[in-house]
């Protein structure tokens, strides 16, 4: 999907995390000391990453949001084609494998990127990501849904917020700066759940029972394998399963949930590092530090004063 936030480059606001056993680079959002966790970029499809290959694999561990104002083509989420039309907005989670399906025909129109993570918005930066799918916020990104068509008389509005976005992080500092954003991102968030799907789709029983079991046992130090056990599942098998169903593997959601409370406990309270660690399931202060570190490309430490550095 060629936008900046999938750039491995210094410029964009993510940077490669890691590669999955299959070879698919998964890219983490750069948190950028004193700005918020979002991103904004329009940009022309044919000048937007003219180098990749035509394939370009890759899964984030934020969320994007797509608008495409202008032009045609498709890409695919998880190896499934989708077409992207003018007037789209397009929905991508964290975990889902991205793609460029027709790189040609793609490359023809005008869109705009916004990437971003839970803790921009105040509603959602608390919120279990085991709950992700079930946050009204979060519709458009469920798996059910994906993708809306925008009303024709609603799209200038569309490109107004995106550009009022765009302009307010562009100067950080300004006063109220902070809130806009926020506001401004919500907003987007509520007009593309209004596009999804009124029905929700039907809980997926093995994925219910695997997030029921981590959201009782985070806070222990249990394992990947102690999850699987209790279930009744090999590891691995387990691990399979739940990254064909959700995009992510059985450890990766642990870890997620983990540093959510991590990340709540910095922002709100001031305990310390080692009080954190061992509330989170984790071992002790230095494990936290490198862990948050290799997750954020940030120490715990600096995350939490970046969130008290807004005006």
């Amino acid at each position: 999907m060629g936008h900046s936030s999938v750039s491995d480059s210094p410029r964009g606001p993510s940077g490669l995390r890691t590669v999955r056993p299959d070879g698919t680079p998964v890219y983490r959002y750069r948190q950028r000391p004193g700005l918020p966790p979002v991103s904004v970029t329009r940009f022309d499809t044919e000048a937007a990453h003219p180098s990749l290959p035509p394939e370009h694999r890759h899964a984030h561990d934020f969320f994007v949001l797509v608008y495409v104002e202008e032009g045609m083509g498709s890409f695919t989420v998880d190896g499934a084609e989708r077409p992207m039309r003018a007037g789209e907005i397009h929905a991508v989670s964290p975990g889902q494998v991205i793609g460029v399906a027709d790189a040609a025909e793609f490359a023809r129109g005008r869109a705009w990127s916004v990437a971003f993570t839970p803790d921009a918005v105040p509603a959602l930066a608390s919120v279990s990501p085991l709950a992700w799918t079930h946050h009204p916020l979060l519709a458009l990104f469920a798996s059910s849904a994906g993708h809306g068509r925008i009303a024709e008389p609603d799209q200038a509005n569309w490109s107004a917020w995106l550009a009022d976005l765009a302009e307010e992080l562009a100067d950080p500092g300004r006063l109220g700066a902070r809130e806009a954003v926020a506001a401004l991102l919500t907003r987007l968030l509520v007009a593309a759940a209004r596009l999804a799907p009124s029905a929700p789709a039907t809980p997926d029983p093995l994925v219910e029972r695997v997030f029921a079991e981590i959201e009782a046992t985070f806070r222990e130090p249990v394992s990947a394998a102690d999850v699987a056990r209790t279930l009744g599942y090999t590891p691995g098998h387990l691990t399979t399963v739940l990254r064909r169903r959700t995009g992510r593997p059985l450890l990766e959601w642990i870890t997620e949930r983990r540093m959510t409370e991590v990340r709540r406990m910095l922002r709100e309270t001031d305990l310390s590092l080692d009080a954190v660690a061992v509330r989170t399931g984790l071992r002790d202060a230095t494990y936290l530090v490198r862990r948050f570190r290799d997750r954020y490309g940030i120490t715990p430490q600096r995350w939490r004063r970046t969130q008290r550095a807004w005006p």
